[in-house]
């Protein structure tokens, strides 16, 4: 492969906690068994990207949990294979990261060590499936510095992201990360083509300006005197960048097409696997239209939900429209509707969590209710 691969993972989203109070939102729990981690690692392994660097900084101890083997990702491998990196201190460096350019930065020797041509950059929290191999081919084919792979948004969350607009030769003309106005529902996937050398000269220069951040600092800052071109992101595409859209990105692996995409469609998204026993439904249990992970027990009726491994629903309870995350325990004559449950929470028998889909009820992690 041409490419070597970085994924950022290593963000503190204020705007997912308290999800995000213990794990990074690139961690986050995803459609009964992934995590927002395994989309573009996937990704990269099946476009036979065969070495990924990972970037990683606030709450990360799940994330390395996660990455414990790289097989899982066939990431394995004598040449090449997967690395995690966090921030570590040394005695002329004595900071966190400050940025995704500082952390790159940081962390240089693993561009400099390398010999392929191009570095593919993604977010670590964002759910999508794409071949990298198409859009590396169109760098090449344009002859860009850089190349941004963006997506046509049609609803209202177009400023929560980094707004461009193109010229006729699709060449980014205007970059600005979550303006107060859109001047464009055209926006950046997180996904990035660089030339390998071209990057380690600009990190270079920009961190020791006193800059840190890849897009402000430098997509944005050199988009007048780098060509920087788009690449038009077709298909699924969403990032986890609020609890309002965590939920609807799990919502949406109830729809068969989506659920397709990931689970049936080769390649396949892999994840690490977890050895338990399939679900158990008892008598009385009905369940439509739901996702339950495996050791699951089910009483009582579940519908449009996303449950993930060793949950348990008692007898008469309702369970609509909610993400009951792992190791939950729910008693009997419960409602839980429009709500998401994080690990671990136990609720007593007869309890309501309800909500509505625009601001689905919240449970932190360990709660007892």
């Amino acid at each position: 492969m041409r490419a070597i691969g970085v994924i950022l993972a290593g963000g503190n989203n204020e705007s997912m906690k308290p999800l995000t109070n213990l794990r990074a939102d690139s961690a986050m729990p995803i459609g009964s068994c992934y995590r927002g981690l395994d989309f573009p690692l996937s990704c990269m392994s099946n476009s036979g990207i065969g070495k990924v660097a990972i970037l990683t900084q606030y709450n990360s101890r799940s994330l390395h949990d996660h990455l414990s083997s790289a097989k899982w990702w066939d990431l394995g491998r004598k040449q090449g294979g997967l690395f995690v990196f966090s921030p570590f201190l040394s005695s002329d460096n004595t900071q966190w990261f400050r940025g995704t350019a500082d952390a790159l930065y940081q962390n240089m020797s693993y561009l400099k060590r390398s010999i392929e041509p191009y570095v593919v950059i993604s977010s670590g929290n964002t759910v999508y499936k794409t071949d990298f191999n198409a859009i590396i081919r169109r760098h090449m084919e344009t002859g860009a510095d850089v190349t941004v792979a963006y997506k046509e948004l049609t609803d209202d969350s177009v400023c929560k992201y980094g707004v461009i607009s193109l010229d006729e030769h699709e060449r980014i003309t205007e970059f600005e990360e979550k303006p107060l106005e859109a001047f464009s529902n055209l926006v950046s996937t997180g996904i990035y083509v660089i030339q390998r050398v071209l990057l380690i000269k600009l990190l270079e220069t920009v961190v020791q300006e006193g800059r840190c951040d890849l897009v402000k600092d430098v997509l944005i800052r050199y988009r007048k005197r780098l060509k920087i071109v788009g690449y038009r992101f077709e298909g699924y595409w969403r990032a986890i960048n609020g609890i309002r859209e965590y939920f609807e990105i799990n919502m949406d692996f109830l729809k068969k097409d989506v659920r397709d995409l990931f689970t049936r469609d080769f390649p396949h998204i892999e994840t690490k696997p977890k050895d338990e026993p399939p679900a158990k439904y008892n008598a009385g249990a009905t369940v439509q239209n739901t996702l339950v992970g495996s050791g699951s027990i089910i009483n009582g009726n579940v519908r449009d939900s996303v449950i993930f491994r060793r949950v348990f629903a008692g007898e008469e309870t309702r369970v609509h429209n909610a993400i009951v995350m792992e190791g939950s325990f729910i008693g009997n004559h419960c409602v839980v509707e429009h709500a998401i449950l994080d690990k671990e929470v136990v609720l007593s028998d007869g309890r309501q969590i309800i909500g509505t889909p625009e601001a689905p009820a919240l449970v932190a992690k360990g709660a007892v209710i």
